[in-house]
């Protein structure tokens, strides 16, 4: 690369970065990169200060635009490791808890990277616990969803549990709670206990013996309709914390499960059943978000109250990502009211949807490890995960050209020709042959910018002048440096890419989410397979979606 491109090209890394290209900062870039600049230092900085201006006019995204024709060594940092507390090599067993109802997005992947990496790093085991105890929402396709997701990552569980499976062990520890007074089952309507918690007052079910609470009991599991009754723990209903005021523990749900069938009526609350699986599991670290902390008060007073072992509590913060849902309960809506194509749609932060969208594995475990176990709150853009990815994509990706809104202009004076041209430029993956006729289609966009009688190069072939714009005509022009380089086709196939954008904006579905961008491929592009990963160049990363309807559909990954 030439000193001047070597210049550019850090001018315009320097300004995406930092907002204001510094030339002394570009100089000493450009110097370990070619160390003859130094030579004459006044024409470098000379140089620069051209860079400079040029790339200072420039917007954001047409900076980031130009920046996806070079390659940048990347910084080789060692990896953070994770600490956990009182933890003991050879001995920690974490869990990875999933409710099997839906289908598992980048938060999951962050909580199980962070459950299965602690286990590794201390020579332990990590537990897939299924936490299914709720037989409305959930189902077997969500389980083998949540597998199929945590074997893409390449994560590997040591052992998987079921928590339905352990209902008889929470019957009886909720019988001897009952047996100690320190439960009661409470009959009444939702309102009048949302204002008990509120005021603080107790109902008259909290003051019945136990005999009555044991036979209440019974009649959940066989005569009260769902709603009619809950356990409820005999706490301070006064208490500052809200979640100690008479929390329920089990409730009453009719829907057959998709494990255990019409066997149980009776289920426990989350609050109820972690504790006891925790314990009776052996984990010593149980990590969740920092969402459950206030929980933290109950967790450690039911084990208490059951007399068994204290796991080590580990909350870190819940990921986000701005303007993607992350929860079910926006994702789903989207999905059955078809605003989105289904579970695995690209604008969607679902592991269907990244793999999809061309997003690396490996690139959603650096992003979501870079955060570690903090509890600092955080609400990163795309732009976090897209450019882990493209570090991962950049020396593997074969290189394409892929010509978007067409235009045809007529090379005159030109004959037939075929080229072999680089599969990659700076990886050695071969050649690819393109031929030449006495046309090209190169980007209207591009086109509309270049003025009569100004040189281009149209990438990897030769310098052109623009003669004829009404007539689209150029002809040959010397060898050189020019400024604008235009990638083209002449042999070529359809092929449309899928953009995704925001799917949010302010909180709202944006109906412009999905940009639909046709355009002309080369014709090597045929060779490839769906699922296949290509850069298409001066455009960026993207993953062949399907054949359709004559025409080759990628999806932008970035």
């Amino acid at each position: 690369m030439s000193l001047t491109e070597t210049i550019r090209k850090h001018a315009l890394k320097n300004a995406f970065d930092f907002g204001k290209p510094n030339p002394g900062a570009i100089a000493g870039k450009v110097i370990a990169e070619f160390p003859d600049a130094k030579k004459d230092m006044k024409e470098t900085m000379r140089l620069i200060g051209e860079a400079v201006s040029e790339v200072g006019k420039l917007r954001k995204d047409e900076i980031e635009h130009k920046l996806k024709s070079y390659a940048f060594a990347e910084k080789k940092q060692e990896e953070k490791k994770l600490a956990l507390p009182n933890a003991e090599y050879g001995k920690v067993v974490t869990r990875f808890p999933p409710e099997p109802s839906g289908y598992p997005h980048i938060g999951h992947a962050k909580a199980a990277f962070l459950d299965y990496g602690c286990a590794k790093e201390y020579g332990g085991k990590m537990i897939l616990r299924f936490d299914d105890t709720n037989p409305e929402k959930e189902s077997q396709e969500y389980v083998d969803a949540i597998k199929e997701g945590l074997r893409w990552l390449g994560i590997e569980w040591d052992s998987e549990s079921y928590t339905s499976d352990s209902m008889p062990l929470f019957y009886e520890y909720a019988e001897k709670l009952i047996e100690k007074e320190a439960v009661y089952v409470c009959t009444c309507a939702q309102e009048q206990i949302s204002e008990g918690r509120s005021t603080g007052k107790p109902c008259a079910c909290k003051s019945l013996g136990k005999e009555e609470a044991l036979a209440r009991w019974k009649k959940m599991h066989a005569d009260y309709k769902p709603g009619d009754a809950i356990l409820r723990l005999k706490s301070d209903l006064q208490a500052q914390n809200t979640v100690m005021r008479d929390p329920s523990l089990f409730r009453i749900i009719d829907s057959e499960h998709y494990r255990q069938g019409k066997n149980y009526r009776v289920w426990p609350t989350y609050d109820f059943e972690a504790p006891i699986m925790d314990s009776a599991e052996g984990i010593t670290h149980a990590m969740r978000t920092k969402e459950y902390e206030l929980r933290d008060e109950l967790y450690f007073l039911l084990l208490k109250l059951f007399g068994i072992r204290n796991p080590e509590l580990v909350e870190f913060s819940r990921l986000s990502i701005k303007n993607a849902p992350i929860s079910k309960r926006f994702i789903t809506p989207l999905v059955k009211e078809g605003k989105v194509a289904g579970w695995d749609d690209p604008r969607l932060p679902t592991l269907k949807g990244l793999a999809r969208r061309g997003i690396l594995p490996e690139a959603i475990r650096n992003f979501v490890l870079s955060f570690g176990l903090s509890k600092v709150e955080s609400e990163p853009g795309w732009d976090r995960l897209l450019s882990e990815n493209r570090k991962l994509l950049e020396p593997r990706a074969s290189h394409l050209f892929f010509v978007p809104d067409p235009i045809k202009i007529h090379l005159l004076n030109a004959q037939p020709r075929e080229l072999e041209l680089k599969g990659h430029p700076n990886e050695n993956i071969g050649t690819r042959p393109m031929k030449v006729s006495d046309f090209v289609y190169i980007p209207r966009e591009d086109f509309e910018k270049i003025k009569e009688g100004e040189t281009f190069r149209l990438k990897d072939l030769c310098n052109v002048k623009l003669i004829s714009k009404k007539n689209f005509e150029v002809e040959s022009a010397p060898d050189g440096m020019v400024e604008k380089k235009i990638q083209w086709v002449s042999d070529y196939i359809p092929a449309e890419v899928l953009r995704p954008h925001d799917l949010l904006v302010e909180g709202m579905y944006n109906e412009r989410s999905l940009e639909k961008i046709y355009g002309y491929a080369e014709k090597n592009a045929a060779n490839l397979k769906p699922g296949h990963m290509v850069q298409f160049e001066r455009f960026g990363f993207c993953r062949l979606d399907a054949n359709k309807d004559g025409k080759q559909v990628y999806i932008y990954s970035c």
